[in-house]
């Protein structure tokens, strides 16, 4: 296979949600055909940059992904299998990113707020800034605002995510903001959330900048933030 034909088959198979060859696809007869992961390989065998991977592929890949999802021709299963397949193939590049041509966009500190074990939307948004250039900073689940400003003090951020999928636990988000203005760090910071009871309204009330529906929306919205700084 040559180049071409190996990037056009990485994205054609995260659209598919094919991780690797076991993956039988949607019509359950590709099994034995390279999946993500095999392609992936191949495409490091042959030198192709982890730019171009990135961006003709893993890429426009999720962005097709993500067009389905809002046409409703993909269900949030259909969405989390290419997640996955961008997953592994990150976790392949992961080691070939360091001293490439690829450029870091920023970091963002993800986290579900205390008392939130709820982590699928949080995981998705991760897998795809990281697709995407984005150094990524992921603090689990149920994650107290103290350890988040412990985070951004230490380590520094751009960006600050943050998820719930409770109506019980979505009120935290305003005590992560409320801590990061205690600690002198709100300035610094930008504060997206996400999660299904949110809303454009709460995320206003709490002073968080911003409120994104899906995974596709923060990736929409940090892009077009990079631009205009």
């Amino acid at each position: 296979m040559d180049p071409l034909e190996i990037l056009s088959g990485i994205k054609r198979n995260v659209i598919l949600g094919r991780v690797d060859e076991s993956d039988e696809g949607y019509e359950g007869d590709m099994e034995g055909e390279p999946g993500v992961t095999e392609l992936v390989a191949r495409a490091i065998e042959q030198s192709v940059p982890v730019q171009r991977i990135l961006s003709e592929s893993l890429s426009p890949a999720m962005e097709a992904v993500g067009a389905k999802y809002e046409a409703q021709e993909y269900l949030i299963p259909d969405m989390l299998a290419s997640a996955e397949c961008v997953s592994s193939a990150m976790d392949i590049l992961e080691p070939y990113l360091v001293g490439s041509d690829v450029e870091r966009k920023g970091r963002v500190v993800l986290a579900t707020v205390e008392g939130d074990l709820h982590d699928i939307g949080k995981n998705i948004v991760g897998t795809l800034l990281k697709g995407g250039g984005y150094e990524v900073c992921d603090l689990g689940t149920s994650v107290a605002a103290a350890r988040i400003v412990d985070e951004v003090r230490e380590h520094g951020t751009d960006v600050v995510g943050l998820s719930a999928l409770l109506t019980s636990t979505m009120t935290q988000m305003r005590s992560v903001l409320e801590a990061l203005e205690a600690a002198g760090l709100r300035d610094r910071v930008k504060v997206i959330v996400g999660g299904a009871p949110l809303s454009e309204k709460f995320a206003v009330s709490i002073g968080a900048d911003a409120y994104c529906r899906d995974a596709f929306e923060a990736i929409d919205w940090l892009d077009a933030m990079r631009q205009e700084a």
